[in-house]
């Protein structure tokens, strides 16, 4: 299924009559900015070389939706590690991705588009209720979902309710994901984001899917949400 554009808007504004708040969309300036950021990602992917270390066990011919849980510093190359790693077994390349809301979330959206993934509009402060209903929709047409637990603003590598929340609502199993590069460039951002160099090797890994029960209490959802946290720092090395 081709992603579906949203009407273009200048800023973030609520409808006056429904009181949604409706994302930003990149003008063409940005739009051409996102072609240019998706067609370098492609050329640097393609001289990386890669280990993989699977601990799920779920992708032995498995099929079902699932909630990829990655860092936000680990954006760089996830959606080449997904098509190419995660579904080179016959897996339905199918991803819907939640991206933030801001004017910098309309240049990610359209390069989640250039990957064919489904950008879905939100974060913790902006059209987050709404998002979360999105991504549901998604699920239910037997998309996977993919979410960054520490985004957009942070604490880095502190997972948020966000995708606790999601995997209740959802009933899919978390699957946190990470890599790690020899050589790479750590941006100074608030999550030292991470690009890889040219010609470098590195490990990908998957952890065990972790799952939310629908009639978790608050402490329940706290413990799981500690779990997730531990599991992806665990799998992390900076």
């Amino acid at each position: 299924m081709k992603p579906t554009q949203e009407q273009p808007q200048h800023s973030d504004r609520k409808s006056r009559s429904t009181g949604v708040v409706v994302p930003n969309t990149p003008r063409w300036y940005q739009q051409m900015a996102a072609w240019l950021i998706f067609a370098l990602l492609r050329g640097l992917a393609s001289t990386l070389r890669y280990q993989w270390n699977d601990r799920s066990g779920f992708f032995q011919g498995a099929t079902e939706p699932v909630i990829f849980c990655v860092w936000h510093n680990r954006l760089a190359i996830s959606l080449i590690v997904y098509r190419d790693f995660i579904c080179r077994g016959g897996r339905n390349p199918k991803l819907a991705a939640i991206v933030s809301a801001s004017k910098d979330g309309g240049i990610v959206a359209r390069i989640l588009e250039h990957f064919n993934v489904q950008p879905v509009r939100g974060s913790s402060s902006r059209r987050g209720p709404q998002a979360l209903l999105e991504l549901t929709s998604w699920a239910e047409r037997g998309y996977d979902l993919a979410i960054t637990p520490d985004g957009p603003r942070g604490p880095r590598y502190v997972v948020q309710p966000g995708v606790i929340s999601l995997a209740q609502l959802t009933g899919l199993p978390i699957v946190p994901v990470t890599y790690h590069f020899r050589w790479k460039i750590a941006m100074r951002s608030w999550d030292r984001f991470q690009i890889p160099l040219p010609f470098s090797s590195g490990v990908l890994k998957l952890g065990a899917p972790i799952e939310v029960p629908r009639d978790a209490s608050e402490e329940h959802r706290e413990s799981i949400r500690q779990r997730v946290e531990s599991c992806l720092r665990e799998l992390t090395v900076d």
